[in-house]
């Protein structure tokens, strides 16, 4: 099992997008208050450092939890959607039926495999996929080649393309169910009393969402008190833990993607 680090100062890591300010900023006191190291960065990259031991506890994409043999779900917090998310898209310039490449985001797997799942239950299509490596793929899409957008570049391009398909609404159409796209997720063994604490600073950020929500206003034209209450569900709730379990079950079903390189097409 890993083991703390030096000076007794729990890593956490957490995803630097929008949807992370509110419990960020709970978070921020703690680390102030010396019980944590705080470290910010994209999806795949926080759920690499937890799996390297670079990180006690980092917010994650779900679909990293089978791979982690010694991890587990703490707090009561996360990143979900009950309903349209407007972060998770597929963009194109044609409608879904039409589109026979898609770009995938590099920044999160969780998504990616989203998207796997609702092409082949909901929308019954087959695609191509090009993986991408950076954000210049979004310039590339049109005509029968769409693209996944996760994070504030989907806030961004959110009114750029003719369609847009949210993946949380589609999931929730498809099941029923919200959908889990990351959860706090532990690697290393924790004091008695950090949990509480933990779940303390996640509350206390949440309580400052409208606040947060005018302060960032002028980084996007999307509605941040829109997306801060009605489109992200920050709560862990027992039918989130469900829905997030069906999920996992049918990721272990998805084939191989058929992958493009890259570097052939952009």
């Amino acid at each position: 099992m890993a083991k703390l680090n030096e000076l007794d100062k729990i890593r956490v890591g957490i995803v630097n997008y929008l949807n992370t300010r509110p419990l960020l900023k709970g978070l921020t006191q703690l680390a102030l208050d010396g019980d944590i190291l705080l470290t910010q960065n994209y999806p795949a990259q926080i759920a690499e450092d937890l799996m390297l031991g670079k990180i006690d506890v980092g917010l994650v994409p779900v679909a990293i939890i089978p791979q982690l043999k010694e991890g587990r779900i703490i707090g009561s917090h996360c990143i979900a959607s009950s309903g349209t998310v407007a972060s998770v898209c597929l963009f194109s310039e044609q409608p879904i039926e039409k589109l026979d490449t898609i770009f995938l985001d590099y920044q999160s797997r969780t998504s990616v495999l989203l998207l796997q799942i609702l092409l082949r239950d909901f929308w019954k299509k087959e695609v191509r996929f090009i993986p991408s490596t950076s954000s210049s793929y979004i310039d590339s899409i049109s005509g029968g080649c769409g693209g996944l957008v996760i994070g504030d570049r989907a806030l961004y391009a959110y009114d750029r393309f003719r369609f847009r398909y949210d993946l949380g609404e589609a999931w929730q159409h498809l099941t029923g169910l919200p959908f889990v796209f990351a959860v706090w997720v532990a690697v290393s063994p924790l004091p008695g009393n950090f949990v509480a604490k933990f779940i303390q600073a996640n509350e206390s950020g949440l309580r400052s969402r409208a606040a947060i929500a005018i302060e960032n206003a002028s980084l996007i034209t999307y509605d941040l008190h829109q997306y801060f209450t009605n489109n992200i569900d920050y709560h862990l709730t027992d039918d989130k833990r469900k829905a997030l379990d069906y999920f996992l079950s049918l990721c272990s079903t998805l084939s191989p993607l058929s992958l493009i390189p890259e570097s052939k097409n952009v």
